[in-house]
């Protein structure tokens, strides 16, 4: 039983739930924590609390990545790498919005509303893409022996994102600002 925890595998899904659970995290606590430090209305924030609807509904798009393979690394690491590299682009955009948003006069900030909107909701929908690979890999790779511990320590990965997100997140604002954490994290 041992062993397993020794495997690559393992070390894999480790960084992998860590990697699911970090824009999760942004795209929730830490986006309602930006918004209410914007002096949004809490209407706002809540209707903005939608962004994460796609973790919701990614059983609607799954059959898409099983059917079509990106032309690098196969159809589930292919998945996840595009997937990475999409989010860190989109978790630079949010940042650079949310500094834009930071600078405009609180009556011109409403405006701002409906990019930021969707930069958030791209964020919440290539994660929860992400996720479909990420579980699809996990079922490909692991032997029936290793499902308990692969699920166990992706679920640890996550859950140490979400964590790490918020205390480095909500410390480091202070100094770098809500912009510069995102951009830490991307």
């Amino acid at each position: 039983l041992l062993r397993v925890f020794g495997s690559r595998k393992i070390v894999a899904l480790l960084w992998l739930g860590f990697a699911s659970g970090l824009p999760f995290a942004l795209t929730d606590d830490a986006f309602r924590a930006w918004l209410t430090k914007a002096n949004f209305n809490l209407s706002t924030i809540g209707w903005l609390g939608l962004v994460s609807l796609p973790y919701s509904l990614k059983f609607l798009w799954a059959p898409f990545t099983d059917r079509f393979v990106p032309p690098f690394l196969g159809r589930r690491r292919g998945w996840i790498l595009l997937m990475q590299g999409l989010l860190v682009a989109a978790i630079v955009a949010i940042a650079f919005q949310m500094f834009a948003i930071g600078n405009l006069p609180e009556a011109e900030r409403v405006g701002a509303l409906p990019l930021l909107a969707i930069t958030a909701l791209s964020i919440a929908f290539l994660s929860a893409t992400q996720d479909i690979a990420i579980d699809a890999y996990r079922t490909d790779v692991l032997e029936v022996q290793e499902v308990g511990a692969g699920v166990g320590v992706w679920v640890m990965g996550y859950r140490v994102a979400l964590l790490l997100t918020g205390f480095i997140g909500f410390n480091l604002a202070a100094w770098l600002g809500w912009s510069g954490v995102y951009v830490f994290m991307a």
